[in-house]
């Protein structure tokens, strides 16, 4: 049947909110009809996929109807997906969780690294002839310094092995999870004493808005905050005044609350931040597996195959 179509008989309705790597389309192609947009109708859906643009509310979930399947997010987070709705409805959501572990972690050291040496700007000095930019602030170096993770799910302790091999000291907050190579610290403790604090929350009730304010005035003076996590986890208002007043060194950003940002966002154009536009996941390697990973999931739950329950979100409900 063409992308598109529908009629009796029709073949499974998979509506496509986002595009995605053209082998995992090609698979979705050969499990259904594939609808692909934003604006896609979603009634009649047997699937819905998002990347993270398309939010699937319990609104957009009921609409889809009762031949609803499955829906899936290409990616660990889940925070555009009513998860609970979808468990109510009984309704499996599919998702990533390890596919961009490496990747996400890897472009936080980036981030870091250029924040920094101030690779950013003294690279703009060098392309308008500025050679004695050289002589300017100097850099910062890492190893011995300290790095507080915030968060110490997969990615956090991916982030936290790479630091330990720059020779960095490296401490960890989380409610629950540990691991022994990162000693377990009081997060009041963690935000004043460490060099560099990165962020690795999931989004949800309890961690929007975690870094507030005043957890931002309670960082160590001169320190260096990284987020990799999501925009909406910090206070990005205290955040600007904090690296303006001089507080803070500056600040290496993939996520912002609001996406893309308006021109006026107090982040943009501040000297000291490096803000990359949420593509820490899209390396080759990493964006293919998750978008493999998940269309294989939603091809196998409509032909009626066994789910991969660690690709599952909600496994209860199979």
């Amino acid at each position: 049947m063409a992308e598109g179509a529908a009629g009796a008989g029709a073949a499974p309705k998979i509506v496509l909110l986002e595009t995605l790597h053209p082998d995992a389309e090609a698979l979705l192609r050969a499990a259904g009809a594939v609808w692909p947009g934003l604006k896609a109708p979603v009634g009649g859906a047997a699937a819905i996929i998002t990347r993270g643009q398309g939010r699937l509310t319990a609104a957009v979930l009921r609409e889809a109807g009762p031949g609803l399947r499955c829906v899936a997010r290409v990616g660990a987070g889940t925070d555009n997906i009513d998860v609970e709705a979808a468990t109510a409805l009984g309704v499996p959501v599919f998702y990533a969780p390890d596919a961009f572990t490496a990747a996400t972690a890897e472009h936080a050291l980036a981030l870091l690294l250029a924040v920094a040496r101030r690779l950013v700007p003294l690279e703009a000095a060098v392309r308008a002839g500025d050679w004695a930019a050289r002589s300017g602030p100097p850099g910062l170096d890492l190893a011995g310094r300290r790095l507080g993770i915030v968060g110490l799910g997969r990615i956090g302790r991916r982030f936290g092995q790479l630091a330990l091999a720059l020779g960095m000291d490296v401490v960890a907050w989380s409610r629950s999870a540990r691991d022994s190579r990162f000693p377990q610290a009081e997060l009041g403790t963690l935000l004043r004493g460490s060099d560099v604090v990165s962020l690795h929350l999931s989004l949800n009730a309890e961690t929007r808005g975690f870094l507030s304010a005043e957890r931002i005035a309670a960082m160590k003076p001169g320190a260096i905050l990284i987020n990799v996590a999501r925009g909406a986890v910090l206070d990005e208002a205290a955040l600007a005044a904090a690296i303006r007043s001089g507080h803070l060194r500056g600040a290496g950003l993939d996520v912002l609350a609001e996406e893309p940002p308006p021109p006026d966002h107090p982040l943009l154009g501040l000297p000291g931040v490096l803000i990359t536009p949420h593509s820490a996941v899209l390396t080759e390697g990493a964006y293919r597996t998750a978008c493999l990973q998940v269309a294989g999931a939603v091809a196998d739950r409509l032909a009626g195959r066994p789910a991969d329950r660690a690709l599952v979100r909600n496994p209860e409900v199979l």
